[in-house]
């Protein structure tokens, strides 16, 4: 995913539950969802800060409880074990679940404002590095966070310049590991999102691929748990909540200094480098839509073909919108 950081702790750190007084309550606008509690994975993407400081779900029937995660995979696999009800992640996470048969489905799609210039990862090289090109990587050491969005540009850059991840070495690190050995040398390329990307470049690291078209897609997903989905009231509860989380992102998006300071706060991150963050990737929730299960599709074949996985994925069989035909966050006040 995009957001998330080097700094976090890998593993689940489970947030305060957003309990307002109003929110201990039953609510009569959905008697139906009185007594539920939903738990939303989030990446360090500010949500969570947003969501608390505007009291966002004080209104709700139902109880949220957040939970972070340092990057998408562990988010899969909680979602599948029924230990989140709904989450976002990058694009590639859902293709690694699917590959394991894990109980999840795709529900929402986060795409950037403008698909063509937003990156959301970039592959790096450090400071002086004689590399100047994605072939000169083959036989490279290329650090990567298994599973993540960052592992798809890494399998897709390869391959726009014929390579394979048999011609490199991959260096499966989580954000933080991956950090480490980016500027200690003891890799010679990185794939990696913001922040921790931003804070590269600055620090002197160089671009040499971006994850934007027609290497990579740039959208993100929000996955929920087929237990959760199966049930007719906590399906439509999650649908609120997607709607809510839309409508806060869509605030901080024409807030961005508000915006920037929630991401700090998740992340310890600098200001700047959460400012950057947040410039770079514009962005609007949306129904999964047709081109993006194509594209996914063609992700999902590349990490195939290229041995990534184990088992061929087909994309329609974990795609369930909750949203409604048309809906833009873009659109909601």
């Amino acid at each position: 995913m995009k957001f998330s950081t080097a700094s976090l702790a890998v593993g689940l750190l489970a947030l305060t539950a957003c309990t307002s007084a109003a929110a201990e309550k039953p609510h009569g606008d959905h008697p139906e969802w009185n007594g539920l509690t939903l738990t939303v994975g989030q990446q360090a993407s500010g949500i969570v800060t947003l969501a608390k400081e505007s009291g966002a779900f004080d209104d709700t029937s139902y109880k949220v409880k957040w939970a972070l995660f340092p990057y998408g995979p562990p988010l899969v696999a909680a979602a599948s074990a029924g230990q989140v009800d709904i989450g976002d992640v990058g694009d590639v996470p859902p293709v690694n679940g699917a590959a394991k048969d894990l109980g999840f489905k795709v529900v929402a799609a986060e795409q950037p404002v403008d698909p063509k210039t937003q990156a959301g990862e970039y592959l790096l090289v450090p400071k002086g590095s004689p590399i100047q090109s994605l072939a000169d990587l083959k036989g490279k050491k290329l650090a990567l966070p298994p599973g993540s969005s960052a592992h798809g540009l890494a399998v897709l850059a390869l391959e726009s310049v014929g390579l394979t991840p048999k011609d490199v070495e991959l260096v499966y690190l989580s954000p933080a590991a991956g950090a480490s050995a980016f500027n200690s040398g003891k890799v010679d390329a990185w794939s990696i999102w913001n922040p921790p990307s931003a804070i590269a470049v600055k620090d002197g690291a160089r671009v040499i691929a971006k994850g934007v078209p027609p290497i990579d897609q740039v959208n993100n997903y929000y996955v929920a748990t087929d237990k959760s989905l199966g049930d007719p009231n906590r399906r439509a509860a999650l649908a609120d909540v997607l709607t809510r989380i839309a409508r806060i992102f869509t605030w901080a998006q024409q807030n961005p200094d508000q915006y920037a300071k929630a991401i700090a706060k998740e992340t310890g991150v600098s200001l700047e480098d959460a400012r950057a963050t947040v410039d770079s990737y514009p962005f609007k929730i949306t129904q999964v839509l047709p081109e993006d299960v194509k594209a996914q599709q063609a992700l999902s074949d590349a990490f195939f073909e290229a041995g990534e996985i184990t088992k061929k994925v087909e994309i329609t069989t974990i795609t369930d919108n909750l949203l409604p035909d048309g809906f833009d966050s873009t659109k909601l006040s």
